[in-house]
């Protein structure tokens, strides 16, 4: 055997790897892009009713909601934490907007469900950051508290927006610019989340935590601060994704928001966001909430019932959680 040849295998080997691996996230760069394209020209062909100027606007309005939350979550899950309780809280500011808006006017109430929200944050962020429990653990915890005050306080039942609320009414249904109201909002919220994560240094902190914790901490910076806060943001935001739910729906209901959580960690995941935190990125994210768009709203053209549905978004979860491993997994799951 030739010796040379047995000591540059494993150069070689390393080599095939790390091409491997740039090759790898070089197309995860551009996926989402790519499946969202294959996605709308399959749509094009399932129904010609797809790019009609309703269709369209409907999917922008359904995932509206979706999207600000998936940006609070993307927050979270940088730092390596998890957010379970979004749709619950989402349902609490949904029902507590619609309440408060006829004894105390439209500005004190949605100022009140933001409040409200960032609270619920605030809980879930001290106990995470402050007490170090497990993330999971505790925002199912206040999955089920939010659930219920929303349950207690509406009586289980709708709450009707009165005419105090109009204004809150008109902007959930009417566009501005040729952009529904409720989407305007989203594309704000992914502006600002854009501009936190890559302009500003508290930003770059929450993704360097998500990185390396430890090396952050013993830099000198506050780590529990900054992860409070994003669960603090992520609690305002699910409040805000409740009260657009009123805004189109002109009821706030104690039912909003059921499942919400798996959907919107589903659009950060396919996003490229790594739930050991560190990696992820608001515009992907966003192609992330349009795929699962598209993607719903194919099967609603085709009249796929919704049980099968749930089927298939619980494949796409499993299906973009696979991807975000990278060759490694793989690697290690074949020559194990």
């Amino acid at each position: 055997m030739n010796p040379s040849a047995v000591t540059s295998d494993p150069r070689e080997r390393r080599s095939g790897i790390a091409s491997l691996k740039h090759g790898w996230q070089a197309a995860r760069k551009f996926n989402t892009v790519a499946i969202l394209v294959v996605l709308i020209v399959a749509a094009s062909f399932i129904s010609d009713d797809f790019f009609s100027v309703a269709n369209l606007s409907n999917i922008s309005r359904q995932v509206a909601g979706v999207g600000i939350m998936s940006v609070g979550m993307l927050l979270v899950v940088l730092t390596g934490g998890i957010d379970l309780s979004v749709g619950s809280v989402a349902a609490l500011g949904s029902v507590l907007s619609a309440l408060l808006i006829p004894e105390h006017g439209l500005a004190f109430a949605l100022a009140a469900t933001l409040v409200t929200g960032g609270l619920c944050g605030l809980v879930s962020g001290v106990l995470v950051a402050f007490c170090r429990l497990t993330p999971f653990v505790v925002t199912l915890a206040m999955m089920t508290v939010a659930r219920g005050i929303a349950m207690i306080v509406s009586n289980g039942s709708p709450v009707l927006v009165d005419d105090a609320g109009q204004a809150l009414l008109d902007f959930g249904r009417h566009s501005y610019l040729g952009i529904p109201g409720p989407t305007l909002v989203m594309l704000i919220v992914f502006v600002l989340g854009g501009i936190a994560l890559g302009r500003m240094r508290a930003g770059r902190v929450v993704r360097a935590i998500g990185s390396n914790e430890e090396a952050v901490r013993l830099s000198g910076v506050p780590v529990a601060r900054h992860v409070l806060g994003t669960y603090v943001c992520s609690g305002v935001l699910a409040a805000m994704a409740g009260i657009i739910s009123t805004s189109r729906a002109s009821v706030g209901a104690p039912t909003v928001g059921v499942g919400d959580e798996l959907t919107v960690i589903a659009a950060v995941v396919i996003g490229g966001a790594s739930l050991a935190g560190g990696k992820g990125g608001v515009l992907n994210t966003l192609m992330g909430v349009l795929i699962l768009g598209v993607i719903g709203n194919i099967m609603n053209l085709a009249s796929v019932p919704g049980y099968h549905q749930q089927v298939v978004m619980g494949a796409i979860i499993v299906a973009a959680v696979l991807m975000q491993q990278g060759p490694n997994f793989w690697r290690r799951w074949l020559f194990r």
